[in-house]
């Protein structure tokens, strides 16, 4: 009996040992996996990671044909004529074999800045017939703790892509000669901090006969476009060389153009439309027009910091303190996210609509997008359809800063109270100082130094790195917003006054699809229609909820007309209009009926297209003049959503579907009428 206890005992041993052994084994094959197969262990773990985001349908899908559908989701009718047309017109020449000399440039500031500045710098080097070294990007250098796998423009652009596209504009090389890169080494060659919009003439009375003396000039560009939007007629090759660059040479390298792809087939995946939305909330926007106000908290204080801070290098001429309410009501601040939310669902959009959120800061963090999230149950962004690992895998492989972040030595004032803590009387005596917080903050979030110091601190080396990181989020962003079957806006303006993201979104949708739905509603009418309704506003009437329709319906047309006065004058890509753009006349209209043009080409005579698009173009399909005339009935007195058009529905049967389908039918759209 005793030899049968100590043999289970014994065995018992070597039944825990060995389970020792394996999990051992187990935990270092995981550490290994971990650390030398991270690629193929992020595909492994993205394949069997359940999505975070489940999306709630309340209602029944509509259908394609049915008229709410085209109201809500279906093309512009009266731009659907407008069809891209980047390609030179006439006589052409490709680019000479000896050039001027060579151009070498350094970019500076945000997405939206770095993509027009190289799409100029391209028109600039054909202008002076000069060779451009591959642009480098400021942000993503080697200095911003970036994976050293990645040169600067490759960060974030395909360079072979880039180069192939050109290859018949502009002569481009990856780097400058060994000879002319030892003399930029030791500063010997001539440097131009372009001015914002420069003009042509700046070019060849200024660069250029440096650059024939020298062979290479040196271009720092910091304000984003560094040529002058609007150029003379006999210029206008240039545009659409702007064009080229823009919508077909700059194309995102490959890791970032898949996991857009793959966000754009997760919001499809459902088979329904979605909105794409972008705030424009950035802290230097709130602070250029002043809209400090808006916030209650630290926000405020922040703003008002940036404020001065522009005031001091002169881009702002006016007083520190303004009337936020005076500037929200004259227009010049942005529209919050929930005042978005309201012309959505006033429009129309049921509680269940995809909104996809877009931007690399939302100023005021997540707080400021709960009412949205309220009105619309399937609000997303890209952290919520991507997992981290998809994430960190376009950022490459980076060191770990924080195991190399030096802190800095003491300031001789803590080490004397720390002397004289130590030398001092007896026991009991004070506790001695605290340590020296690090100054370390969150872009995102609570901004600490606030409450210490009037003198924000300078960029660590982990928020320089965040910045090149902000430029792969807003890459991912532009792709699903320009892909998006409806956009809007919340601001059009940067920190600087000047088109922004959103501007160059929209600018890019009305080059690949005119007639895609892209509102631009007026800000300053928007509040003024908000401000009526204020002690009410979930509440709404149904004369409001019309007003509403029909100037999110108008801002679909006169947002585009007026953009074309505003907003071109300061990017050309946000509305390369009529220079990049062709019509299609239908096939039954006919240059005999000119005269009388019908109301879908009076929108692009408007805009100034004339150009008819080339004949293989014409042998697309369109659709019938029958279905665009029953695509004017729109529902503006829709009796089933008015009054309190927040109110949670449930799911519909399909018997009040087709009451309401056919009631729809019936209505004709009051502002259409109105406008023959």
């Amino acid at each position: 009996m005793k030899g049968g206890k100590a043999f289970f005992k014994s065995r018992m041993k070597w039944v825990v040992l060995v389970g020792l052994v394996l999990s051992a084994f187990s935990l270092f094959v995981h550490f290994l996996l971990a650390r030398f197969t991270e690629y193929g262990f992020s595909e492994y773990q993205s394949s069997i990671t359940i999505f975070s985001w489940r999306p709630i349908f309340e209602t029944s899908d509509l259908s394609r044909t049915s008229p709410l559908y085209r109201r809500l989701w279906g093309p512009v009718v009266q731009l659907e004529s407008l069809h891209p047309d980047a390609n030179p017109r006439g006589y052409y020449a490709g680019a000479s074999a000896r050039t001027n000399g060579y151009i070498f440039v350094r970019l500076q500031g945000g997405f939206h800045e770095i993509r027009s500045s190289i799409c100029d710098v391209v028109a600039v080097s054909r202008f002076l017939n000069a060779t451009l070294v591959v642009p480098e990007i400021q942000q993503t250098t080697s200095k911003k703790g970036i994976s050293s796998q990645f040169k600067s423009f490759a960060y974030l652009y395909n360079e072979d892509q880039f180069m192939a596209a050109l290859a018949k504009d502009v002569n481009i090389v990856r780097t400058l000669p060994k000879s002319l890169k030892s003399a930029r080494r030791n500063k010997e060659i001539p440097v131009f901090r372009v001015p914002y919009s420069a003009s042509p003439y700046y070019y060849l009375h200024n660069v250029l006969p440096v650059l024939i003396k020298h062979s290479v000039v040196e271009l720092v560009v910091s304000d984003g476009g560094c040529l002058q939007a609007i150029l003379p007629s006999h210029l206008e090759e240039y545009q659409r060389l702007r064009c080229r660059v823009a919508f077909h040479a700059l194309r995102f390298r490959d890791d970032v153009q898949e996991l857009a792809t793959k966000i754009l087939h997760t919001l499809r995946a459902h088979g329904r439309p979605f909105i794409a939305f972008d705030p424009g909330m950035t802290r230097d926007a709130l602070a250029y027009n002043g809209c400090s106000e808006l916030f209650q908290d630290v926000h405020s204080e922040l703003i008002q910091h940036r404020r001065a801070w522009l005031r001091k290098r002169g881009i702002i001429k006016e007083k520190l303190s303004v009337n936020s309410a005076k500037q929200r009501l004259k227009g010049s601040c942005p529209l919050m996210p929930e005042e978005v939310g309201i012309l959505l669902r006033a429009y129309g959009y049921t509680r269940d609509t995809i909104i996809y959120v877009s931007g690399g800061e939302v100023f005021g963090g997540q707080r400021i997008l709960i009412p949205l999230h309220g009105m619309f149950e399937n609000v997303v962004d890209r952290t919520s359809l991507s997992t981290v690992w998809e994430l960190s895998r376009i950022y490459g492989r980076e060191a770990n800063l924080n195991e190399n972040c030096q802190r800095a030595p003491p300031s001789a004032q803590v080490e004397m109270k720390l002397d004289a803590w130590k030398n001092s009387g007896p026991r009991p005596r004070p506790l001695p100082p605290p340590p020296a917080r690090p100054k370390t903050y969150n872009i995102e979030g609570w901004w600490g130094w606030v409450a210490e110091s009037d003198n924000e601190p300078e960029s660590t080396i982990v928020e320089l790195r965040t910045n090149a990181h902000k430029l792969l989020w807003e890459a991912i962003d532009y792709m699903v917003c320009v892909e998006a079957d409806v956009f809007i806006p919340g601001f059009d303006r940067d920190g600087k006054g000047r088109p922004n993201f959103a501007s160059l979104v929209m600018g890019h949708r009305l080059y690949q699809s005119a007639a895609s739905k892209t509102y631009r509603p007026d800000r300053k009418e928007v509040v003024r229609l908000l401000e009526e309704i204020r002690s009410h506003v979930y509440h709404a009437n149904h004369t409001w909820l019309t007003a509403i329709r029909r100037h999110l319906r108008s801002s679909l047309i006169g947002g585009l007309i007026e953009a074309s006065n505003k907003s071109k004058s300061l990017s050309f890509l946000s509305h390369p209009v009529p220079e990049c753009s062709c019509l299609r006349p239908e096939s039954g209209e006919t240059p005999a009926n000119a005269s009388s043009p019908s109301l879908h080409l009076q929108v692009p005579a408007a805009l100034g297209v004339i150009h008819r698009c080339p004949a293989w173009m014409d042998g697309e399909k369109s659709s019938s003049s029958k279905e665009k005339e029953n695509e004017e009935d729109i529902d503006e007195n829709d009796p089933s959503s008015s009054g309190l058009f927040f109110q949670h529905t449930g799911g519909q049967d399909a018997g009040g579907e087709d009451v309401n389908l056919k009631d729809e039918s019936q209505l004709e759209d009051q502002e259409e009428d109105g406008s023959d």
